[in-house]
């Protein structure tokens, strides 16, 4: 059998609450970031992707999504001023998180003031962990950028960003993709707008993370061809795609995202690469998550440059 071993494909932005992990192997997804939700269980196990946690949304008080009637019982902490900050990032972190999910959605409720989530960010960086940022509303991006966030949740939709912050973004921020979640693949205004501003942040050098708000309205469970090919279309070439699913890390965070290592479960792609760029995502989208062990007689070819994250040898 030929094929390519990868590290598990990463989903960089999921809720597991809302969905059900164990069809995600079946999907090529190994790995995953769960942005926002209940604390996991300790005994929580069971099938499904090796993932790390951002635990509650940390937000204003009466700040998104605190009272939208989706959010499971449990996911939010209202964060009440500056001195309230350094205790619920700890109260994070004393439940297993491994990076800061804040709520900047002016469209949706109040927002944390300026102080406030400059002492979430300084917190969390005293503590050795990324923040990430839902952004939303006129000039939240540009807000979170300025005072320190570390990542955006998703690809900045509701407007358009000037080219000096985008650069400005490139140099330290990372971005995760959640392209396709406008419309579902019926497109929305939105989808051109974070289009538009993830193409030029690619062009400039930033980091982007394939990831697809899992969870939230219609999205296959697995790898979404819409969502990569979004990002083909973006500017991204195959070997880009390759890397933001294979990336360990935002930024200087490793501990944010579940690292591959041996013996850990592997995504199998089986057959050849294809050349061009549509067969390429259709390729991709065979990949399922297989045991470690399984993958060892599968030959194989390095279909991405040396990186952190290269390709698995299969023995």
């Amino acid at each position: 059998m030929t094929g390519t071993v990868y590290p598990g494909f990463l989903d960089a932005h999921v809720h597991l609450a809302l969905i059900d992990p164990s069809l995600l192997a079946a999907g090529g997804i190994g790995r995953v970031l769960d942005l926002g939700g209940p604390h996991p269980t300790p005994d929580a196990g069971g099938p499904g992707p090796r993932a790390t946690f951002a635990g509650q949304f940390l937000t204003a008080p009466g700040g998104y999504p605190a009272r939208q009637d989706w959010t499971p019982s449990g996911s939010v902490r209202e964060v009440t001023g500056a001195a309230d900050a350094a205790a619920a990032v700890d109260g994070q972190l004393a439940a297993g998180a491994a990076v800061i999910k804040v709520t900047l959605n002016s469209a949706a409720g109040p927002v944390l003031p300026g102080d406030v989530l400059a002492a979430i960010v300084a917190r969390a960086h005293e503590r050795g962990v990324p923040v990430v940022a839902h952004a939303e509303g006129p000039g939240q991006a540009r807000a979170a950028f300025d005072l320190g966030v570390d990542a955006l949740a998703h690809t900045p939709f509701d407007e358009p960003l000037d080219a000096d912050l985008i650069g400005a973004m490139a140099g330290r921020m990372t971005w995760i993709s959640t392209l396709d979640v406008h419309g579902w693949g019926r497109r929305d205004p939105a989808f051109a707008t974070a289009s538009d501003n993830l193409r030029r942040f690619h062009a400039a050098g930033g980091q982007v993370l394939y990831g697809t708000d899992l969870g939230n309205g219609p999205l296959p469970t697995g790898l979404n061809r819409r969502e990569l090919d979004a990002l083909l279309a973006c500017g991204l070439t195959p070997d880009d795609l390759l890397r933001a699913l294979t990336i360990d890390s935002i930024g200087a965070f490793p501990a944010a995202l579940p690292r591959p290592g041996v013996g850990h479960p592997v995504t199998l792609i089986p057959g050849d690469r294809p050349g061009d760029a549509r067969g390429f995502t259709a390729w991709l989208c065979t990949a399922r998550v297989v045991p470690a062990a399984a993958a060892r007689e599968v030959g194989h070819h390095r279909s991405v440059p040396p990186q952190p994250s290269e390709p698995e040898e299969a023995r």
